[in-house]
C-alpha cells in the first residue's frame, strides 16, 4: 500500500487516466488467445532484458511488494570524473554487445528442430519398435555402438555436424577409412590420443604425453601431422611441466582443419553416398507388450440379465431332454 499511495500521488493530476487505460487493457487481456498472451509477455521479458536502466538509475523491476524502495537504499554516487568514466565504459560495452535479430535466431530454431524431429524418439517413434514399452530390443541392437550397417537415421546424423560424426564410434571408424584414402588419417589419430590423454589417468600422463611428440610432433616423426609455430611452440613449453590439457591448442587446430577440409569432402564423397545408400531402414512391428498391459478379458454376461424370451428359450431347451428320459 505504501508504493500504492505514492504512486497516487505522483501522477494524481492523471490518475482517472491511468486507471481507465488500465481497465482496458484488463479488457483486452481477457479477450486475447492463450498464445498471444504469452507472446505479449516474454516480449515484455525481453524488452526489460535489452533496455536495462544504467548504473545508479533504480529499476522498476525491483520495486513492488515485498520489496524495499531502491531509492531508498541506493547509495548516492558522486558525480566526479570517474562516475562519468564509468558511464561512458559502460555505453561502450553496450553498443559492442553483439545482437541476433529475433527473426534469424527464430529460423534457426526451426531449421534445427525440423531438421532433427525424425531423429527424436519421443517426436517420430522409434524403428521397428519401442524398447520402452514392448519386449522387442532390436532397437538397441540396431543402434549398438558398434554395428556391421548402421541405420539410415544414424547415418543422415553424421551430416548434421562434426562433432555428431566423432562422437558416433561407427562414423569415425568410417572418417577414418575415407582419411587414409586421402592419406590424413594421422589427423584423427592423433585427435584420438590427445582425446585419450585428456580422460586418461594421471599416474599415465608422463607415458602418453611422451608417445604423442614422438608419434606426431616431434622432427621427423613417423605421423607428423602440420600445425602452425605459435602451436607449436606453446605446446613445447607444456613439455616441461606435462599435464592432460597441454595439448588443447594443437588438437583444437587439428580439429578445425578436419572440420573445415576433410569433413565436407567426405560428406560429398561417393563413400558416404554409399553408405547412405547400403544404410538399414527398419521396418516396424508390432509385438506384445509387457503382461501388465494387456488387454483384459472381458467374462461373459450373466444368465440374470438376458432378456425373458432368450431365458425361456434355454429352460425350454433344458427341460426337453429331461422330460424324454421320465416319460422313457
Amino acid at each position: 500500500m505504501e508504493h500504492y499511495d505514492q504512486l497516487h500521488r505522483k501522477i494524481n493530476h492523471m490518475w482517472d487516466l491511468v486507471v481507465m487505460q488500465a481497465r482496458e487493457q484488463l479488457r483486452a487481456a481477457k479477450q486475447r488467445r492463450k498464445g498471444d498472451r504469452l507472446v505479449i509477455a516474454c516480449q515484455e521479458q525481453t524488452y526489460w532484458l535489452v533496455n536495462r536502466p544504467p548504473p545508479g538509475v533504480p529499476s522498476v523491476l525491483e520495486q513492488g511488494l515485498k520489496r524495499g524502495s531502491c531509492t531508498a537504499k541506493r547509495v548516492q554516487m558522486t558525480k566526479n570524473a570517474d562516475f562519468y568514466r564509468r558511464e561512458i565504459e559502460c555505453c561502450r560495452k553496450a553498443l559492442s554487445r553483439t545482437r541476433v535479430k529475433s527473426s534469424v535466431s527464430l529460423e534457426a530454431y526451426l531449421k534445427f528442430s525440423s531438421q532433427h524431429r525424425p531423429h527424436d524418439p519421443i517426436m517420430s517413434g522409434c524403428l521397428p519398435s519401442n524398447p520402452w514399452i514392448t519386449d522387442n530390443d532390436s532397437y538397441w541392437a540396431m543402434n549398438a555402438p558398434s554395428v556391421a550397417v548402421p541405420t539410415k537415421l544414424r547415418v543422415e546424423r553424421w551430416g548434421f555436424s562434426f562433432q555428431e560424426l566423432l562422437e558416433d564410434p561407427v562414423g569415425r571408424a568410417h572418417f577414418m577409412d575415407f582419411l587414409r584414402k586421402e592419406f590424413s588419417a594421422e589427423n584423427l589419430s592423433f585427435w584420438e590420443a590427445c582425446e585419450e590423454l585428456r580422460h586418461g589417468g594421471q599416474a599415465q600422463i608422463p607415458t602418453l604425453v611422451d608417445a604423442v611428440y614422438q608419434q606426431f610432433l616431434a622432427p621427423g616423426a613417423a605421423r607428423w601431422v602440420n600445425i602452425d609455430s605459435q602451436t607449436m611452440e606453446r605446446t613445447l613449453e607444456g613439455l616441461h611441466q606435462p599435464h592432460r590439457y597441454m595439448l588443447d591448442d594443437a588438437q583444437l587446430h587439428i580439429y578445425m582443419l578436419m572440420k573445415k577440409d576433410s569433413y565436407p569432402r567426405f560428406l560429398k564423397s561417393d563413400m558416404y553416398k554409399a553408405l547412405l545408400a547400403e544404410a538399414v531402414i527398419p521396418l516396424e512391428t508390432k509385438r506384445r507388450v509387457f503382461p501388465f498391459m494387456r488387454k483384459p478379458r472381458h467374462s461373459s454376461p450373466s444368465p440374470a440379465l438376458l432378456p425373458a424370451s432368450a431365458s425361456g428359450e434355454t429352460g425350454t431347451a433344458a427341460s426337453g431332454p429331461g422330460h424324454g428320459d421320465g416319460d422313457a
